[in-house]
């Protein structure tokens, strides 16, 4: 009976939400997203890389809504399906079939993976929350700027919700 409802589950998702293992994007998740990678873009270009949907060899093949790498050129010639090298940050925004519990589930294997800094950024509460470690973070919110202290980043709270 199990099996049966996995197989009927599986069904009903889409391909995007089976290869990523998160829901699909809306409009909101996708502004809010095409807002973050802006912002950090251009007030960050010659320090970071950033990326959207990005896949990373986690144990459970975690794609982040948002990735950042040093900086450096693109390499053309060489672009692995999934990176086996951790990016600095990444950044998920929680979607509205998502649980905390779905969120935070991934801060262990992310900075296991080598990530030093995660973002879960909650759109219910226009908020973000900046993880330093799997069990500390800091919470921005109304008309904060998110700081992110170890990736030396501040992004108003009003440019990502904008």
């Amino acid at each position: 009976m199990e099996l049966l409802a996995e197989n009927i589950a599986e069904t009903l998702l889409s391909d995007y939400e089976i290869e990523r293992n998160k829901p699909m994007p809306t409009l909101l998740h996708g502004a809010i997203q095409a807002n973050l990678i802006f912002e950090i873009k251009f007030n960050y270009r010659d320090k970071f890389r950033v990326a959207s949907e990005v896949s990373l060899a986690t144990p459970n093949s975690f794609t982040p809504d948002v990735v950042l790498y040093p900086f450096e050129n693109l390499d053309f010639q060489n672009d692995p399906s999934r990176r086996q090298d951790a990016p600095l940050l990444s950044i998920e925004i929680q979607s509205a079939s998502q649980s905390s519990k779905d969120m935070t589930s991934k801060l262990e294997p992310y900075f296991n993976f080598g990530i030093k800094s995660c973002w879960i950024v909650v759109p219910d509460f226009q908020g973000v929350f900046v993880y330093d470690s799997p069990n500390h973070y800091e919470f921005f919110h109304e008309d904060q700027i998110v700081q992110d202290r170890v990736m030396n980043i501040e992004i108003p709270i009003s440019k990502i919700f904008a």
